[in-house]
């Protein structure tokens, strides 16, 4: 995405708030909820931010929110956009250039995504310890010196994309609050499609706990761009190999908004804790 459009975008959101948001928050499938607990000092369409394309996908609003939550600026995307929906990989992550170029230093992304660990239940918050990447193309902004190998050009690999502070706080939130939540590894697929039972089965042997087809790209620039990263899983339903069913995204939308709370509670402790975790 050009230059011009991002500083256009960032002068039109400035044009309307001098705040300065501290944390982004990517509410996915079925959990836009949260964007109207926001103290909302501006909002737009996502079609009226230079540069910023709409999202299709059912269960997104295409909204982009600046507020206050917990008594901390954020900048909310209620929907986000997908690589299925014909879109490159860097126009699915220009709204994370755009978060960070207007100050925000985290990045909490949501989704809601198909469970293969079996002792998973739906609505578990699942916190992303680390990911398989099957949609094929990372984004091509430059990176940072200390995250790109400068012998090859690699991105360089780990488990060092998620923040290891946040993770432990997600998980200390739920057992305050007495609901499950595990650590768990991603498999990011280009879709637009639910898996085969066979499927299944290969991914949960090659390590994969939930499977889904966004967020990968908006955590890998996001450390790219030096953000401390949280991602979240919430389970839409749970895969049986050996029982026939059918996934649908009616299903994973119900999903999404029953375990809305759960994810609005991660969320508010992670806000609350915010000044330790921006440097």
């Amino acid at each position: 995405m050009s230059d011009r459009n991002l500083q256009s975008a960032i002068q039109k959101i400035q044009q309307a708030t001098q705040m300065i948001p501290k944390a982004g928050i990517i509410l996915g499938s079925g959990l836009g909820g949260l964007s109207r607990q926001i103290q909302s000092v501006a909002e737009f369409p996502f079609e009226k931010i230079p540069g910023l394309k709409t999202s299709h996908a059912s269960g997104h609003e295409g909204r982009l929110i600046l507020g206050y939550l917990q008594q901390q600026p954020v900048i909310a995307m209620a929907g986000r956009l997908h690589r299925y929906e014909g879109y490159s990989s860097d126009e699915v992550t220009y709204p994370i250039r755009l978060i960070r170029s207007l100050g925000a230093g985290v990045l909490l992304a949501s989704n809601a995504a198909g469970g293969l660990n079996p002792k998973y239940c739906v609505g578990d918050p699942i916190i992303l310890g680390d990911h398989i990447n099957w949609l094929g193309q990372a984004s091509t902004e430059a990176s940072p010196p200390n995250v790109r190998d400068q012998s090859t050009g690699f991105l360089q690999s780990g488990s060092n994309f998620y923040c290891s502070q946040l993770t432990s706080l997600a998980i200390s939130v739920a057992k305050k609050n007495d609901f499950s939540a595990y650590v768990g590894t991603y498999l990011g697929t280009l879709g637009p499609t639910y898996e085969t039972r066979s499927e299944y089965r290969m991914m949960r042997r090659i390590g994969a706990d939930v499977v889904g087809m966004s967020t990968l790209p908006e955590v890998l620039l996001a450390r790219r761009l030096g953000m401390k990263t949280l991602a979240v899983s919430i389970v839409s339903n749970v895969a049986n190999p050996d029982s026939p069913s059918t996934a649908n995204h009616d299903e994973v939308i119900r999903a999404g908004q029953q375990a809305g709370s759960k994810l609005e509670k991660i969320i508010r402790a992670v806000l609350d804790n915010l000044d330790n975790q921006v440097a």
